[in-house]
């Protein structure tokens, strides 16, 4: 399993994000980049899909920073539409709302695309829980992706948002976590 370190779709991205990503671009930047690599090894996909997994990557929680909220699958969804109609790949939408969408559910996704759905949602679960779930990647593989992409305090990150989430919406814990 090849490690990639670049992607032209992400990078265009992230240049165009990194004013309003301000001290957290390194964190979320590293956050997409390992979700991205553990997504395409555990999917194994061609070319199309990999463009695919780039886009989801990329906007999955971008809600969070170009948004300000953290209830942020609606705004992340609505700025992947926007892309994908800007740069000729609408047809991608139902597939790439459906990553973005269901990255937070908790059992395994049943519906169109599930290849890919699945294996980006095992992808960004794996890299929340700090590679402590189940997983058929090897440990070797995980180390390399963390290294060269380290977490440059992107958990911690989550923690701040988590609690000041909950002190602000106490009725409305987490709203992007689905069943």
């Amino acid at each position: 399993m090849r490690i990639m370190t670049e992607h032209p779709t992400i990078d265009s991205l992230f240049e165009e994000w990194q004013a309003q990503l301000g001290c957290d671009y390194i964190a979320y930047r590293n956050h997409v980049y390992r979700v991205f690599n553990l997504a395409s090894a555990l999917a194994g996909p061609e070319n199309l899909q990999l463009e695919k997994l780039a886009v989801a990557s990329a906007f999955h929680d971008i809600g969070i920073w170009l948004d300000e909220t953290f209830d942020y699958l609606e705004p992340s969804i609505k700025r992947a539409i926007t892309f994908l109609s800007e740069t000729g790949h609408k047809s991608w939408s139902t597939e790439i709302v459906s990553m973005i969408s269901e990255h937070h559910k908790i059992f395994r996704f049943h519906g169109d695309g599930v290849r890919l759905v699945e294996a980006f949602r095992r992808a960004d679960w794996l890299d929340v829980c700090l590679f402590t779930l189940p997983t058929r990647l090897p440990r070797a593989f995980l180390g390399d992706v963390v290294r060269a992409f380290p977490r440059a305090g992107f958990h911690r990150r989550l923690i701040v948002f988590t609690l000041w989430w909950l002190r602000e919406h106490p009725l409305q814990p987490l709203p992007m976590f689905k069943l």
